[in-house]
Order: structure tokens, then sequence, then C-alpha cells
């Protein structure tokens, strides 16, 4: 984790491990605490097609539910464009690249403070 100015929660860095298993790309980590009321933290990251955004969303749903962590809410499954995994306290963003690049939320919440994920060993196949 590159650049790491604050230390994420486990259940957000669990989504992030479970996020990579499904080669997510351009993983960011946002600390939105004092900025936002919507959420603590922000997890974004890509897949390269509707089906892998849909997979990689998938993945962390069901393996955070058998860790006892379920979702509040879930947008956007079916089109696989922008999943969008609210647990309340942390919102996992999946993104189509070119919804991500769209709607830019990096830029939108550029007052917070960051963590590339991207840099960060992978788990192994």
């Amino acid at each position: 984790m590159s650049g790491a100015a604050f230390e994420l929660p486990a259940e957000v860095a669990r989504a992030a491990e479970l996020a990579m298993e499904r080669k997510a790309q351009e993983l960011v980590a946002l600390d939105l605490r004092g900025i936002s009321s919507a959420a603590d933290y922000f997890l974004l990251g890509s897949g390269t097609s509707d089906i892998q955004v849909r997979s990689v969303a998938e993945h962390i749903i069901e393996e955070l539910k058998k860790e006892g962590v379920r979702p509040g809410h879930v947008e956007g499954f079916r089109g696989g464009l922008w999943v969008l995994i609210d647990y309340i306290d942390f919102v996992v963003h999946i993104f189509h690249p070119q919804t991500r690049a769209f709607y830019r939320l990096e830029d939108l919440w550029g007052d917070a403070a960051r963590i590339d994920l991207e840099d960060s060993p992978r788990p192994p196949d």
C-alpha cells in the first residue's frame, strides 16, 4: 500500500484483498472521515468487462457474508457498469473502466486521504 496516510479498518482491507483475488484493477481506498457523512471509507476498483465487474462484486459480497459482514444495500449488479456495495461504514465501488472515467470519484473526493492499493502484493492465484 503506497502513500498510506491512514490505516484501513480490517473489513475494508479484507474487501480490498477479495477484490484483488478477482484481479480488480486500479484499486484505491479513500478516507472520507471528517469530509462526508455518506461513509467513512470508499474502496474503488475496476474490472475489464461487465462480467468481471460483477464477478469482483459478487466475490466480495459472498466472502464477507461468510465472515458475518453483510451489505446494507447493493446497486448496479445487473448492469455490471458500476456495482455499489454499501456496508454503511464503507462503500465498495467496482466500475467498468469507462464508467469510472466518466464519474471520476477520486477527483470528486480529492480532499480525501488516499491509499493506492495497486502496488500491494497480490494474493496467489
